[in-house]
């Protein structure tokens, strides 16, 4: 030690510094604490390619815990206000839960049958025979060229959504 530095002062200067260090790593660990999980944040939205799907058998694509169906449909399904449009494909994009008792419908042909109750929702999720009270649901979707990202409201969820409470 200097001469004009006395053993208070050093003590003082270290409690200081080790203070400041433990101040920092505290911050660090509450950021990490305070912040979302990797595992959550990866849910909130996924990537689907629509290129690799087949008309007429439905894909099913886990998205925050919920299965959400997607079909590609064929040339003999009907129209529908809900379609998506992408140049010449029509499809479907449902959350994948009857909206009777939350039921997973299964895909049998040409509609989705619900085993618990004896709901049907058609190629365009419309409720069709049963106790379901609306269509599947419309999960919040963008879409960019081929590819469809689940989370993200887009123009073109927008429009079937409008769609669908008319």
């Amino acid at each position: 030690m200097s001469n004009d530095t006395n053993r208070r002062d050093f003590l003082g200067y270290t409690f200081a510094a080790v203070a400041a260090v433990g101040g920092a790593a505290s911050l660090v660990g509450m950021k990490k604490v305070w912040d979302p999980l990797p595992s959550v944040l990866a849910g909130g939205f996924t990537k689907v390619d629509l290129s690799g799907i087949k008309a007429g058998e439905p894909s099913t694509i886990m998205w925050r815990g919920k299965p959400i169906f997607v079909l590609k449909k064929t040339a003999e399904m009907e129209n529908s206000d809900r379609d998506l449009v992408i140049g010449n494909d029509r499809f479907t994009i449902a959350i994948g839960l009857c909206t009777h008792l939350g039921c997973i419908p299964a895909w049998k042909k040409t509609m989705w049958k619900c085993a618990c109750h004896g709901g049907e929702f058609n190629a365009s999720g419309k409720q069709v025979f049963g106790p379901p009270p609306r269509p599947l649901d419309l999960p919040p979707f963008s879409v960019s060229g081929n590819t469809l990202t689940l989370g993200e409201e887009g123009p073109e969820y927008k429009k079937i959504a409008s769609a669908m409470k008319a």
